[in-house]
């Protein structure tokens, strides 16, 4: 067993941050949950404060979740955790491509270049390109930049009478207006798993057949699921975008393969579907990965 420091970013309290909390300390004997609310960086003596402890001092620091809900506040916490990389600390995953993820429109753009099949989706600040937008692709999806488990997002049709009063009230709160072709989902959507950039298994999201949505949010349940080896090349493909160590890409895989679609590769992969659709403990996989890598490095 490795005498380490290694700290675990995430809420105090909540499952999967404590979980992994308890899988570090497990192989460790050191448990530190950071909540980076309470982090002071000091720029001019090159250390990070989390109460008594000197974050820069640590032998390395897991991000499971930088803070409850996503915002631009959350992307300057990474950037801070991008800098307390450069003192010298390993950080897991890479602060800034989390940073990039945390907004739903760098994920996409990211995905969109190098060709990941995903929905029909297009960015416009102005009401009027909006209506254009919405008229053409039918029925869509307004999605915030900085959202999870489908907060915030609304169905709109493109004969709506009051479209334009829907899309102005969408913009109210979201300046940059993402618009998302909606789609037929099977029943189901998939978290494809992914540990150091290596495949490690599938849980789905089943619909409760009440919303639109899978998310277990809104009524959706884990279960396990094989996907076709098709599918785990494009998520494959999907995550090597971004230099994430633990990582879980949202696809919907259709009959037809020409159909599956990319929604989304995660910032923060969840550990409560593995555990629950696979029985998959991923905590310590993640722990005993990080402290291979410290190892290593040392």
């Amino acid at each position: 067993m490795a005498d380490l420091k290694i700290g675990v970013v995430g809420l105090p309290g909540a499952w999967s941050t404590e979980v992994l909390a308890d899988a570090v300390e497990a192989q460790s004997n050191f448990r530190c949950v950071i909540d980076y609310s309470e982090v002071r960086i000091d720029l001019v003596e090159g250390k990070a404060w989390y109460k008594e402890h000197d974050l820069c001092c640590f032998d390395a620091l897991i991000v499971k979740k930088i803070s409850k809900t996503y915002s631009p506040a959350s992307v300057d916490r990474l950037l801070e955790l991008d800098w307390i990389k450069k003192q010298g600390v390993p950080v897991y995953s890479d602060p800034y491509s989390m940073a990039l993820l945390v907004n739903r429109l760098g994920c996409t753009l990211a995905l969109s270049s190098v060709g990941i099949p995903m929905p029909k989706t297009s960015v416009a600040e102005s009401i009027d390109e909006a209506i254009k937008i919405v008229k053409e692709y039918g029925s869509c999806v307004l999605k915030p930049l900085f959202s999870t488990k489908a907060r915030g997002m609304c169905v709109v049709n493109h004969d709506d009478a009051d479209l334009r009063q829907q899309l102005q009230q969408f913009k109210n709160d979201n300046p940059v207006m993402y618009i998302q072709q909606k789609i037929a989902l099977p029943g189901r959507d998939l978290g494809l798993m992914f540990l150091g950039g290596e495949y490690i298994g599938t849980y789905a999201r089943v619909s409760s057949g009440e919303s639109w949505n899978t998310t277990t949010r809104d009524g959706g349940e884990y279960d396990c699921h094989s996907p076709r080896p098709e599918t785990i090349e494009i998520a494959e493909k999907a995550q090597a975008c971004f230099d994430l160590t633990y990582t879980v890409v949202d696809i919907v895989e259709h009959e037809n393969p020409q159909e599956t679609i990319v929604f989304e590769v995660s910032a923060f992969g969840g550990f409560r579907g593995a555990k629950e659709g696979c029985d998959v403990d991923v905590a310590s996989m993640y722990a005993d990965y990080v402290i291979k890598q410290i190892e290593g490095i040392k």
